[in-house]
């Protein structure tokens, strides 16, 4: 908070009148199957974003984003979306979000501070917004609750920057408790927090560097057929968290599958089994359980690779050598160790569950990455965090 101060008052002459912050995030499972109004399980970390906001007496809005030392203008009264202002086309959407909704709000100057950019994923671009709408309620003293800020985000994100609005994002980012888990369920639109207690573990995150790109049009998977046949899959188990699973009969779901191609078939499928690894994680951080909890995502990380295509040689050979931290065979049904892909789309991101013991000689495999495949690879270790929140002095 005191850079954030610091960076503010350097740039506008002023201190911020108010302060807030959000923290990053990253998806454990399910992150794909939003379309299909299933579940996503996330984790808030303690990567923040801190976004001062101080008044103008005109109707102007400046951005400055501290670490970047990138300056951006414009009006609350006419916010135009520009492809060139990349970050602060978050911030000018969340003050849209504001004004569409019907509140009034004035001039102001807004600073970003953030250790980690935007770029690298992680959630940081939905804390910005998070914590840009927390500062900017607490600025203007708005009438607004939690429904009402989730709204004004919703509005950002689909209107303005005419994008998908990620429940499971923004959630992450407002709701999160500490040593917790965030379940979000699309088909009831709403979240719960899942306690979990690994505290042999440490956990990571990577960003292997490695190119963006799509590797397949998730266009032609998120029609409205293939949800009505998924619907059609599904069954009541009042026992299950959330209260339905999909079937596991085999010829039940090929039949029903059968009026699909072959490639839909199949991302079909990966929607499934996600779901059920998302329940089967649950499950096993309520027994607190690591064993069952792991197999969950190193489940969930080959159907991403086998069936939605989305993984690629590099992250497999990281995850592969987190797999093999523990040499003993006996481990393989009783792993010690996880780590997946993570990230809507292709992120070239993973993250990795591990001992302490191990930690050393994951880095040493980073490094090792990096003199086969030529990619500096950026290496986190991250604890979970709080959701977003106005800083008081």
């Amino acid at each position: 908070m005191k850079l954030l101060n610091k960076a503010h008052f350097s740039e506008y002459g002023v201190n911020p009148d108010v302060v807030a912050t959000a923290p990053g995030r990253f998806h454990l499972i399910g992150e794909n199957t939003w379309f299909f109004k299933d579940k996503t399980l996330s984790m808030a970390v303690a990567l923040p974003v801190y976004v001062g906001i101080s008044r103008r007496e005109d109707s102007s809005a400046h951005f400055y984003f501290a670490q970047l030392n990138d300056r951006k203008k414009s009006s609350v009264t006419s916010l135009k979306y520009k492809k060139e202002d990349r970050w602060a086309n978050a911030l000018k959407a969340v003050i849209y979000g504001f004004s569409s909704g019907g509140y009034e709000l004035g001039g102001m100057d807004i600073t970003v501070y953030s250790e980690i950019l935007p770029s690298a994923g992680f959630g940081i671009t939905t804390a910005i917004k998070v914590a840009a709408a927390k500062a900017i309620w607490e600025l203007f003293s708005l009438n607004c609750d939690d429904v009402k800020l989730i709204q004004v985000i919703e509005r950002a994100n689909k209107i303005f920057l005419q994008q998908v609005n990620h429940n499971a994002d923004n959630f992450s980012a407002l709701f999160a408790k500490k040593g917790n888990f965030i379940v979000t369920n699309y088909s009831k639109n709403s979240w719960d927090l899942i306690p979990f207690d690994f505290s042999d573990k440490h956990i990571f995150l990577v960003d292997a560097k490695v190119p963006r790109y799509e590797l397949w049009n998730r266009e032609n998977l998120y029609e409205p057929q293939n949800a009505l046949v998924l619907g059609d899959l599904r069954e009541t188990k009042p026992n299950v968290y959330g209260g339905w699973q999909y079937i596991n009969n085999v010829t039940d779901i090929n039949e029903e599958l059968s009026v699909v191609g072959e490639d839909t078939k199949r991302k079909l499928l990966c929607v499934m089994r996600e779901h059920q690894d998302v329940l089967d994680a649950i499950n096993a951080c309520q027994k607190n359980d690591f064993m069952h909890f792991a197999r969950a995502v190193n489940h969930s990380h080959e159907s991403l690779r086998d069936y939605f295509n989305l993984s690629c040689p590099e992250i497999d050979w990281i995850l592969k050598r987190v797999n093999e931290l523990e040499p003993k065979l006996e481990f393989i049904r009783n792993p010690v160790t996880c780590g997946r892909l993570t990230g809507k789309g292709f992120g070239r991101c993973l993250y990795a569950f591990i001992r302490e013991q191990d930690i050393e000689p994951f880095k040493q495999k980073l490094a090792e990455y990096e003199r086969i495949f030529g990619f500096k690879p950026d290496c986190y270790e991250v604890h979970s965090s709080d959701g977003a929140k106005v800083l008081k002095d």
